[in-house]
């Protein structure tokens, strides 16, 4: 595939490791990913043959509900399937998940699971060693995506009225300008990619924060991504915070 791309181009895409540029790294990173899927209808259509068995198989996606808000997977890759049985859960509930069967059961093949860094394994190694992981990736933890996810979606927050709530929220742990870039991260994220949710793969939906388009989340999949009204909300509130704050601080020294 790379070959014939090279033959007419000239020009032959190289990963991150390997010096390439951001975009050949993706663009090869989306390469592996959509050959994955095709693999896995291959493999669905002609298992049964390959044993002299009749019939065939469903294939099965991975992609979860985080993945799908902030659009951390490849349109038309392995998250493309028959059925996706987690695609409306969360990151979050699918390891609290794994950990009861652990608890439950004494599944102990499940700690290697819980304690590997998610990745999507699309990148070179370099010295025996993983680069890339799914939060470096995203700019934010799977933690504050499930936050997103459910203020979004069951309290139907937009950009402002989720700060605004965060502030309050994450106070003890985070600024009024942090939360800011955080919000303003996952909504930028959230709008350039939720044009992949119109091609998902139906899901089971076992929560209400799932935002599978057009089967469960009606919200629209086209957005101006540099959210004006919004994020100058936002900024004026932080700016006023920040004035705030400042007052109290030189009446407390005076």
């Amino acid at each position: 595939m790379l070959g014939i791309f090279s033959l007419a181009t000239g020009k032959l895409p190289r990963f991150r490791a390997n010096g390439g540029s951001p975009r050949e790294n993706l663009a090869l990173q989306n390469v592996q990913a959509r050959i994955r899927m095709v693999l896995a209808y291959l493999f669905a259509q002609l298992s049964l043959w390959s044993r002299g068995k009749p019939g065939g198989l469903l294939v099965l996606g991975s992609a979860n509900v985080d993945e799908c808000l902030t659009g951390y997977l490849t349109k038309y890759d392995c998250s493309s399937a028959d059925i996706n049985p987690i695609g409306g859960i969360s990151k979050t509930d699918l390891r609290g998940f794994l950990q009861y069967c652990f608890d439950k059961f004494q599944l102990t093949a499940l700690c290697s699971i819980m304690s590997a860094p998610p990745t999507a394994e699309l990148e070179p190694l370099s010295d025996g060693q993983i680069l890339q992981t799914d939060e470096s990736d995203m700019g934010m933890t799977y933690s504050e995506l499930s936050v997103f996810g459910r203020l979004r979606k069951i309290a139907k927050c937009g950009p402002y009225s989720m700060f605004c709530k965060l502030i309050h929220t994450w106070r003890e742990i985070c600024s009024p300008a942090q939360v800011a870039t955080k919000v303003k991260h996952f909504f930028r994220m959230h709008s350039i990619n939720r044009h992949k949710m119109t091609t998902v793969t139906p899901a089971y939906h076992a929560e209400n924060y799932s935002p599978d388009d057009n089967r469960y989340d009606l919200r629209p999949f086209l957005y101006n991504t540099r959210w004006p009204w919004q994020f100058r909300c936002i900024d004026e509130q932080v700016s006023k915070l920040e004035n705030e704050a400042g007052n109290q601080f030189h009446d407390a020294l005076s």
